[in-house]
């Protein structure tokens, strides 16, 4: 009996730490694809490119001071992989906030969310994770339902904007290896304002950079990369990685009721549908995948 009365505490902190993770996750989700969406208010004064900078540059102003990474200490081994982390930011919000702009926060973020489904199911030759490629094609193909009036512009950016997190996925993997902390995503946050900053210089100069337009641009950098990068963080010590790699599959769920209340944007019936496809074939993988690990 005292086996067991000790043993409970343990237990119950042990659950209640994971539904705290759980909860900093979707909080998270909600929290990144909220900013996505008020940023969008900024499109028609700075343009998605005058948003994608004023965010990297609020992003880089919020993380350097509390991560304070010493790039004096990097290593080439160090550096290589944050350059590359930056120009993937940069290109990945462009890419997002392009699609944003053409085609809509739901659809751009479900596209999107094709980079972390290829990596779960990439290297892998067995029948199920090709049914599961098959499945979220179908996904695509329901939610786009392609056409002549298609805007393949937007559709293009999106898939571009799923490579890049792809590769985010890669690299951030690579740099939890060679970097204590945040300091990989504090470098890499500030080779991307580095890289946008010649955009926010024209916009100022332009008379463009308006108030307005810099509170939603300063609301989604740290809405959709502060909070969310501190947020999965923290839940990622509480949690295991598959749970993980689930519940992201809420994101295009969430860019969709955030896209409907704040910007407007109501989907159709096939976008919901092919939605849920697209969500349900993640959750899936995921799931059999970490049954195998």
């Amino acid at each position: 009996m005292t086996v067991e009365v000790e043993q409970r505490p343990a237990t119950a902190r042990g659950r209640g730490s994971r539904i705290a993770g759980l909860a900093m996750m979707m909080g998270s989700a909600a929290s990144n694809q909220t900013g996505a969406a008020v940023g969008a208010h900024a499109f028609e004064a700075i343009g998605p490119p005058g948003v994608v900078a004023a965010r990297q540059l609020v992003a880089a102003a919020v993380l350097l001071p509390v991560v304070r990474p010493d790039f004096r200490r990097f290593t080439w081994a160090q550096w290589w992989p944050t350059l590359l982390l930056g120009v993937v930011f940069v290109t990945m919000n462009m890419g997002l906030y392009t699609a944003i702009d053409r085609i809509g926060l739901g659809l751009a973020v479900t596209l999107e969310f094709l980079g972390p489904l290829a990596v779960a199911l990439a290297g892998s030759r067995s029948r199920f994770d090709l049914l599961c490629a098959a499945g979220a094609g179908a996904g695509v193909y329901v939610l786009v339902l392609p056409s002549g009036s298609s805007d393949w512009v937007g559709i293009g950016c999106g898939v571009l904007a799923a490579g890049c997190w792809a590769s985010y996925i890669l690299l951030n993997r690579l740099l939890g290896q060679r970097l204590p902390g945040l300091q990989a995503t504090a470098a890499a946050t500030t080779v991307a304002a580095v890289l946008t900053l010649p955009i926010v210089v024209m916009l100022i100069v332009q008379g463009r950079l308006t108030g307005t337009a810099l509170l939603f641009a300063a609301a989604a950098g740290v809405m959709a990369s502060v909070i969310p990068y501190a947020g999965d963080l923290i839940a990622l010590r509480r949690v295991p990685t598959r749970y993980f790699g689930v519940v992201m599959s809420v994101h295009p769920v969430f860019a969709a009721l955030a896209g409907l209340a704040l910007l407007g944007q109501v989907l159709a019936v096939h976008e919901w549908i092919g939605i849920v496809i697209v969500v349900a074939v993640n959750v899936v993988a995921v799931r059999q995948n970490a049954g195998r690990g």
